[in-house]
């Protein structure tokens, strides 16, 4: 069998004030979706899916796509309004797309294997993929999922909040998800909640969180239509920056009963860059990865 790379690189990049997907980080340019699909191939991916806004195809592919296009099967999707559903009229001041569940729905026709889902711009670490692989090649074909967790202390950023699904397991299945959307380091180390407002409550900080590293079926399209569906009916007309985000997806479905998630615990360090400021400590982490041979000296070679 083989498995789906989907890497979500629709996002606005709001915080960070640009395109961050394609933004060069790398010592030689590497943008950071780069690493994932380098360590993605080396773990026996097969094909890759970039979920991209319409007008990034050309940059894109002449960054990563079309260098990669020997090795694996590339395939664009666009998330954009023409594939919401008809029935939902978009709000004449909506700019922003409809979050993680569309960005996984608009690449339905092009995937029909296992398949990971990711953000584009994060690091996720080497190991994380064998793992990820490993568990795609032993999913159920329905009813079952599976999520790569990291610790919160280190998917944190100094230079402000952050969004995170802090997870609880059970049996070594994910239990429960909490998008908890202004997570807080403080100056005195602590990590705090701060989304009714300071100090916040107190997180562990040993939780686990989801980084948006999800393993699916292509069962999971058809409960990702019908849950998108209810979001769109149940959106007030003035909701123009709200999203459908897959972790409050996917933690509807388990406690419906209809979906299983065994959780894959990594020893992978994550990093990523949420805020401008973020991006020094990125370079210089990634430089230290090439230095030390986990990657050759450059990824464009």
């Amino acid at each position: 069998m083989g498995a789906t790379l989907l890497v979500m690189a629709a996002g606005m990049g709001s915080r960070y004030g640009g395109n961050k997907q394609v933004d060069g980080i790398g010592p030689n340019g590497e943008i950071l979706m780069e690493y994932s699909i380098y360590d993605a191939i080396r773990a026996g991916f097969d094909h890759v899916v970039f979920v991209i806004k319409p007008g990034m195809k050309e940059i894109v592919a002449s960054i990563c796509g079309d260098r990669i296009a020997h090795q694996v099967k590339v395939d664009y999707v666009y998330q954009d309004f023409s594939s919401v559903p008809s029935f939902y009229q978009i709000p004449e001041e909506r700019t922003k797309p409809f979050g993680t569940v569309h960005a996984v729905l608009v690449a339905r026709d092009v995937i029909n294997q296992p398949f990971a889902v990711l953000n584009a711009d994060d690091y996720y670490g080497v190991s994380a993929f064998k793992t990820a692989y490993d568990k795609l090649q032993q999913l159920k074909p329905e009813g079952e999922a599976t999520m790569v967790s990291y610790q919160l202390k280190n998917t944190v950023s100094k230079n402000g909040t952050v969004s995170r699904g802090v997870c609880t397991a059970k049996d070594g299945n994910l239990d429960k998800v909490v998008e908890t959307l202004k997570i807080k380091l403080c100056d005195n180390g602590e990590i705090r909640d701060i989304d009714k407002g300071e100090p916040g409550e107190l997180l562990d900080p040993m939780s686990p969180v989801s980084m948006n590293f999800w393993g699916f079926t292509p069962w999971i399209f058809g409960k990702l239509e019908e849950y998108f569906e209810n979001f769109l009916k149940g959106l007030a007309p003035d909701a123009i920056k709200a999203e459908c985000l897959l972790p409050v997806c996917v933690d509807t479905l388990m406690h419906s009963g209809e979906l299983t998630v065994p959780m894959l615990n990594t020893d992978a360090v994550w990093f990523g860059v949420t805020y401008k400021e973020d991006k020094p400590t990125v370079q210089q982490e990634l430089r230290k990865l090439h230095e030390s041979g986990v990657y050759p000296a450059s990824l464009h070679d």
